[in-house]
């Protein structure tokens, strides 16, 4: 049984949601603040974590929390649920290495497709596979069973969103890619934005351990194509 720690600190939300998500099947643990959380998943991770961002007398304790679950785990996947859907705190939360950051103005069938695709994405990755687990690229190595990404043979951290959209471009190397295709590629339910937020981060990765990456193009109006270096094609 998946277990879920939500971190709310209004307690009827928070019951709320434990309610919805224990009727599908999750095993739920709830916390009302950033260090009783934090203090429990130091004990024991949770297979997905749902945080609020404001947290009682915290303005971003939300924000904090994903960077101490972070230092514990680069893998398990973190949804930000909140009130606070402005394009800063977004862009902030993929940042800080959230894997979804959904409003809650969601509605709740919409919410558990959401964590069911997240789940699903993780589960593929352990299932055994009829090809090798290791996809090369040039300068890249993806490793699926171990969900590792390497760049000139240098190890990589991402999230499990990162991970699929990498898989997904390289995978179809030379070929264009639409924000919709990305998204079926990597059984992922997000909008545009979010896409356009990951891709950015994916890339300031690659570009923190090679100043000359290029390998993932914007193509206007269409998506994003990982390029075939003229090594590969060699």
């Amino acid at each position: 049984m998946k277990r879920i720690a939500i971190v709310e600190d209004e307690k009827s939300i928070r019951e709320n949601y434990a309610d919805l998500m224990k009727k599908h099947g999750y095993q739920v643990n709830t916390y009302a603040d950033r260090l009783t959380a934090i203090a429990a998943f130091e004990i024991a991770l949770p297979d997905l974590a749902i945080i609020d961002i404001g947290l009682g007398n915290e303005y971003d304790g939300g924000f904090l929390l994903c960077q101490a679950l972070r230092q514990l785990s680069l893998s398990v996947p973190i949804i930000f649920l909140t009130a606070r859907d402005n394009d800063f705190d977004t862009i902030s939360g993929l940042r800080l290495g959230a894997d979804d950051y959904l409003s809650k103005d969601i509605g709740l069938e919409h919410l558990m497709v959401r964590i069911s695709a997240l789940f699903r994405r993780v589960d593929l990755l352990q299932k055994p596979t009829d090809h090798s687990s290791i996809l090369e690229r040039g300068c890249l190595t993806i490793d699926n069973d171990k969900m590792q990404i390497f760049w000139a043979k240098q190890l990589l951290d991402f999230t499990v969103t990162e991970f699929w959209i990498v898989h997904a471009l390289a995978s179809r190397a030379g070929i264009v890619r639409s924000r919709q295709q990305l998204m079926q590629d990597a059984s992922m339910v997000v909008d545009d934005n979010t896409i356009t937020s990951h891709i950015k981060r994916i890339r300031k990765k690659f570009l923190s351990v090679d100043a000359h990456f290029n390998e993932i193009t914007a193509v206007y109006g269409m998506g994003y194509r990982w390029d075939i270096s003229q090594a590969e094609n060699s």
